[in-house]
């Protein structure tokens, strides 16, 4: 069951633009998951393939439009209501953490460098002001999709890049972005869809830009903005409904490289 929370989290203290990258982030999830299963962080830490979560760069301001925040070139200062986006694609890991969310101690400091954090609640379901907060099962998620909506409207809402041999790419063409998708889904869900759906996708609007993320370590060039598919041609409503369920699935799976890291955060726009 896909899971998509909303940590609202307060520092206590100065948070330095250093200790606000991806890096620092995954830290901290693995700090969270390690405080109720070590061997669960450690698992965590250790795996190489496609990771069963995603994360979302700190957020203490709302971003323009869609667009969320990747990189702080001030310090969040101490008192500043801050939101944190963690997403689980594996079934068993959200009830594998169930004792960190429902004992969460809202006075427990936890740390982001020198800084000292609150975290003060944790949204699980819709919120009329929180796009990012949803959980549902993968059988609902598939269920509840169209069999007839024929568009699909992306925005890139952290920079999304996609690896191609030995390098990264940053334009999202359809096989790029659904591939991600149904790898994912297919990994996670236990209701494996074929790659053939996937042929009467075609691009039909797009306005996007690459940005540039560095940290210490690397350089990160990715798209952000909007892109809009349509399904062209005779298509059977089986597939359309297959087509809609990857793209619903995007909000707790994101696409591309470095979702673990805050980059690739997709989600669907609906009346576009």
């Amino acid at each position: 069951m896909p899971h998509s929370l909303i940590l609202n989290i307060l520092p206590q203290s100065p948070i330095p633009p250093q200790y606000l990258t991806g890096r620092h982030l995954h830290a901290l999830f693995l700090t969270l998951v390690s405080s109720v299963d070590s061997q669960l962080g450690e698992y965590l830490h250790d795996a190489k393939a496609d990771k069963p979560f995603t994360l979302s760069p700190l957020q203490s301001i709302m971003g323009q439009g869609d667009t969320l925040q990747w990189e702080h070139i001030q310090p969040i200062a101490a008192g500043t209501p801050c939101w944190w986006r963690i997403s689980l694609l594996d079934d068993t890991l959200f009830s594998k953490l169930t004792h960190l969310w429902l004992n969460l101690n809202p006075h427990h400091p936890w740390h982001l460098g020198p800084a000292d954090l609150q975290i003060t609640s944790i949204l699980g379901t819709p919120q009329s002001t929180q796009p990012w907060a949803n959980a549902m099962s993968y059988t609902q998620l598939y269920e509840e999709s169209s069999d007839s909506d024929r568009q699909i409207h992306f925005s890139f809402c952290t920079p999304t890049a996609f690896r191609q041999s030995n390098y990264d790419c940053a334009l999202p063409t359809r096989e790029l972005v659904f591939n991600s998708l149904i790898k994912r889904w297919n990994r996670y869900s236990g209701l494996e869809l074929p790659k053939s759906i996937l042929e009467p996708i075609f691009p039909s609007f797009f306005d996007i830009r690459t940005e540039i993320v560095t940290d210490s370590r690397s350089t990160f060039i990715g798209c952000i903005g909007a892109m809009n598919f349509r399904l062209l041609g005779k298509v059977d409503p089986l597939s359309i409904k297959q087509i809609n369920a990857l793209a619903n699935f995007a909000l707790y799976s994101g696409v591309g490289r470095k979702t673990p890291m805050g980059m690739g955060m997709v989600r669907r726009i609906r009346g576009c």
